[in-house]
């Protein structure tokens, strides 16, 4: 017997290119050409160019054997990406994202995706949950995540934040999620965590604000119910859109099952954004996204 075919087969290691640039001629054959010389092979390759804001939009799914590595990957690119004024990343394809959750009274989201996590269905580690209340303490603890209890007040929401901005750091956090976080984050924050904070809200904003906005369709008689998952900027809910789910309901439908179908296609579409952002699969577009799904 052959010793070498006893061997096991070394897979190769996979990596994610993302970039956006101005659009011109040579851009695809640049980066196809710069993977090929390196010894990489592309899997899967999507792009876009915009006619409205005269940018290009790119994500390369790649794989490489050794002596391929991140860091070389990163040094031989920046040449390309600086020749066409890019703004790119490589990352490993495999490796999970750590995410930070925050919630409020309603526990919904958290618990979908801390499912999800838990089973493998969305690619990240969820390294804490932060909340202004106790409510779900015991919920996190049963999935063996920590967690921070932070209060809010009017007086202490810049240490509440520091604090946030702390676990943040410590914990090597590249996305935080609203998962029905119910306090406005401050202007500053938003702009220190811009593109890596997603929030989820009811699509009848504006319509119906304040309590029981359910409860305030139904009076309405709404034929349409669904959920809004976005990027969370200094302009409160008016960030770019990164998905949205809808459902259809009939005249018969009471107040309490229009909620229980909005917790529904709140956590579906939640559950979504954070998946695609988790595989790099959006790319900021001023105000709207880029959705490689």
């Amino acid at each position: 017997m052959n010793e070498q075919s006893t061997r096991p087969t070394v897979a190769p290691d996979q990596y994610v290119l993302t970039l956006s640039c101005p659009d011109r001629k040579g851009i695809v054959h640049a980066v196809s050409s710069y993977l090929f010389m390196t010894g990489c092979n592309i899997e899967d390759s999507q792009q876009f160019g915009d006619h409205d804001t005269g940018l290009f939009f790119m994500r390369v799914h790649f794989s490489a054997d050794a002596p391929v590595t991140l860091d070389k990957l990163r040094a031989s690119f920046a040449a390309i990406g600086d020749s066409f004024q890019m703004d790119w990343q490589i990352h490993l394809a495999e490796e999970k994202m750590r995410v930070v959750l925050m919630v409020s009274k309603f526990g919904h989201c958290l618990n979908d995706l801390l499912f999800r996590a838990r089973i493998g269905a969305l690619p990240v580690e969820i390294a804490a949950v932060v909340s202004n209340h106790t409510d779900f303490a015991e919920l996190v603890g049963s999935y063996d995540v920590p967690f921070h209890h932070i209060p809010v007040t009017k007086d202490n929401k810049p240490e509440a934040e520091a604090r946030l901005l702390e676990i943040v750091r410590e914990e090597g956090v590249e996305l935080v999620v609203l998962a029905r976080y119910m306090q406005v984050l401050s202007d500053d924050l938003c702009k220190q965590l811009s593109g890596r904070i997603i929030n989820i809200h009811h699509s009848f904003l504006p319509s119906f604000k304040g309590a029981k906005p359910y409860h305030q369709a139904h009076a309405r008689g709404v034929k349409l119910i669904g959920a809004t998952a976005h990027y969370v900027t200094a302009d409160l809910d008016e960030g770019p859109i990164i998905e949205q789910e809808v459902e259809r309901v009939g005249h018969d439908v009471t107040p309490d099952q229009l909620v229980a179908i909005g917790r529904d296609v709140e956590c579906q579409a939640l559950a979504r954004a954070v998946k695609w952002h988790a595989e790099r699969r959006i790319l900021l577009n001023g105000r709207r996204t880029v959705v490689f799904a």
